[in-house]
């Protein structure tokens, strides 16, 4: 127990606690945000941002990611809100936490595999792009002050850890946030400040059980919603635990995170708040200040609360140019730069996959719908390049009369007809040998095209042999090959 404790929680205390105070500092204003978007009271942002935080820094698989109310799933809540309220809201947070501790017993997490980087790059590219989006308007038709406090928040952020010694012992977004506080009191700037987001909650939030009727048309209309908030949940969710892996060098376990999401959820919708994901910002806010242990995550949630009961009077009065200084600062590192110099270099496949994820996440606001386009053109890419791979060499015997042919490569729905287009059907031969030693059949659709082939050859007065077939392939072509059958022909063309 003491050994599992000092690997996961406490093995780097101090910066643990001081990068969660910066992530709970930064969580305030998100959160109020993501709740305006949903439609709801500010406290339910903040009081889910609260829930999963803490809960998530227990049973998560993702040490020092950080998870809370993210814009991503407050949009899909839009409708629902607006329709049938925030009970239902309540209750459709409830089933997604369901459907995620499902997911991650199913090991869904393991599809992430299937996710190429050039989709990852697209993703953190525009996560970048709407962080950097999301602080404009705090910088539209404002006076001047505004644009000086921020300029100099940056110059904190990116300067302050230069200085020797305590530059590297204090996260400089915290420097930034405190800074930047006490130089707009002591000036009396009138600028906007977290106070002017929305009010903050003065109570601990309470168990409650969400007030709909428990029958199916509930959960017809409520299932919907739940589905789409848990495939965007968990795709960020992943996609954040897979940067994080990257910037730690460590790894995480993907399905645990998939229930632990679940959990976090269910404990949100209990105490009145909405559905929550991982949040790529605030995870690298954490890592940026260096997070690394479960103890940042649950510092970040209890910190949020303390705050927001006990310090709310001091937290009002923080400028948000401070805090978009910081999401400046997000946005700056998130974006993967290298990828820019990289679209020289790399395949134009590749940059088509990169870019169009890019482009459909940032004109949607919609992970999901950006994610899912671009894992099916990268497959799509994938499954033309290999397909071009398969290669059929031919040769004869010395008395003409029998053609041999060597299948080199996959076969599949990419390079069947490639595959049929390689035989000379009308050639005059008594014997053709087709030699798949170095060949392997994928699907039905290579199948029915070396059915084809031996029908046609057959029909054409030509005995025909087929020989190599390794294990997997013999397996699928006799279950549903028919050119061997009595009735090939007939079975070929549908009669």
């Amino acid at each position: 127990m003491f050994k599992y404790l000092k690997e996961h929680w406490f093995f780097n205390t101090k910066n643990d606690l001081l990068s969660g105070i910066v992530v709970a500092l930064a969580l305030i204003p998100e959160a109020i945000a993501f709740s305006i978007i949903a439609g709801v009271d500010p406290k339910v942002g903040l009081y889910a941002s609260f829930c999963i935080a803490v809960i998530i820094a227990f049973v998560g698989g993702r040490p020092g990611m950080i998870s809370a109310a993210t814009g991503a799933m407050a949009l899909l809540m839009v409708t629902l809100v607006k329709e049938h309220g925030l009970e239902y809201l309540l209750a459709a947070t409830l089933l997604t936490g369901v459907l995620q501790i499902v997911a991650g017993y199913l090991k869904l997490g393991e599809l992430m595999r299937f996710v190429s980087r050039s989709v990852v790059t697209g993703f953190v590219n525009a996560l970048a792009i709407l962080i950097f989006m999301a602080q404009l308007p705090e910088l539209t038709d404002v006076t001047w002050h505004v644009y000086a406090m921020t300029a100099a928040g940056l110059a904190i952020i990116y300067g302050f850890p230069y200085l020797p010694v305590i530059g590297k012992a204090i996260p400089s977004p915290l420097v930034c946030i405190v800074t930047l506080t006490i130089v707009a009191v002591a000036l009396g700037l009138d600028i906007r400040t977290v106070g002017d987001m929305g009010q903050l909650p003065d109570t601990l939030p309470v168990f409650l059980w969400p007030d709909v009727p428990l029958t199916l048309e509930t959960l017809w209309i409520i299932l919907p919603y739940s589905i789409g908030l848990t495939v965007v949940g968990l795709l960020e969710s992943m996609m954040t635990a897979t940067i994080v892996d990257d910037l730690t060098d460590t790894s995480s376990d993907r399905n645990k995170e998939c229930r632990g999401q679940g959990i976090a959820n269910i404990g949100a919708g209990l105490f009145g708040g909405m559905a929550g994901c991982a949040m790529i910002g605030q995870s690298i806010i954490n890592v940026k200040s260096g997070g690394r242990g479960r103890l940042s995550t649950l510092t970040a949630g209890v910190f949020l609360l303390i705050m927001i009961l006990v310090l709310d009077e001091w937290l009002k009065i923080i400028p948000m140019a401070a805090l978009v200084a910081v999401m400046i600062m997000v946005s700056i590192g998130t974006f993967s730069w290298g990828s820019i110099r990289d679209l020289k270099k790399h395949p134009l496949s590749t940059n088509i996959v990169m870019v169009t994820t890019v482009a459909i996440v940032v004109a949607t606001h919609n992970l999901a719908i950006g994610v899912a386009v671009g894992v099916l053109l990268a497959a799509l890419f994938f499954a033309n390049k290999v397909g071009h791979y398969m290669h059929v060499r031919s040769s004869i015997d010395n008395d003409g009369k029998t053609r041999r042919y060597d299948v080199i490569g996959q076969v599949f729905f990419s390079s069947s007809e490639k595959f049929i287009a390689s035989f000379d059907l009308k050639e005059a031969v008594d014997k053709v040998i087709i030699d798949l030693s170095h060949a392997h059949f994928w699907d039905i659709t290579a199948v029915n095209a070396l059915d084809r082939v031996v029908i046609k050859f057959r029909r054409e007065g030509a005995e025909v042999e087929v020989i190599g077939l390794n294990e997997a392939s013999a397996t699928i072509v006799d279950r549903f090959g028919v050119h061997d059958k009595a009735d090939a022909e007939d079975i070929l063309s549908g009669h």
